[in-house]
């Protein structure tokens, strides 16, 4: 949270982070904190691709096979500070945002475990700001992003 305070002051004064925060802010269950640190820790939305960003953030499924054995998946690596950032963000998110509580209730139905479903939401919505941030929208509940 030191950070984030820390941060706050250089986002204010910067115009294109100013933008993108904007942008960050307008998605449901996202705060000023949280678009502080993603464009702080981040900088490299809307420059890289949905697989990318995914695996930069390490909430990407890593595959644990070998030959004729299949592994269980895991996520890992990439930038853990941001992975836990975005953890009370997405629970929020989950309750609070259209688009990722249909998307993380249609994964409970399905049998997915909670925290699988939570990580694959939060990648969601690191896909959907990615994608936001890259055409300079702001949240629109009726626009289907993917």
């Amino acid at each position: 949270m030191r950070a984030v305070r820390r941060l706050l002051p250089l986002v204010i004064q910067n115009e294109q982070a100013q933008k993108k925060a904007a942008i960050i802010k307008s998605v449901p269950g996202l705060s000023e904190a949280s678009a502080a640190l993603l464009i702080a820790e981040l900088p490299e939305l809307r420059q890289l691709n949905r697989k990318e960003i995914a695996r930069l953030v390490g909430v990407a499924p890593t595959n644990r096979d070998s030959g004729m054995m299949r592994g269980k998946r895991t996520i890992g690596g990439g930038r853990v500070e941001i992975r836990n950032a975005l953890f009370m963000p997405i629970i929020v998110a989950k309750r609070y945002n259209p688009k990722i509580k249909a998307f993380y209730d249609r994964l409970i139905e399905k049998g997915k475990p909670k925290m699988v479903a939570l990580i694959a939401a939060m990648r969601k919505l690191l896909t959907i700001l990615n994608l936001m941030i890259k055409e300079g929208k702001k949240w629109n509940e009726n626009e289907i992003v993917t």
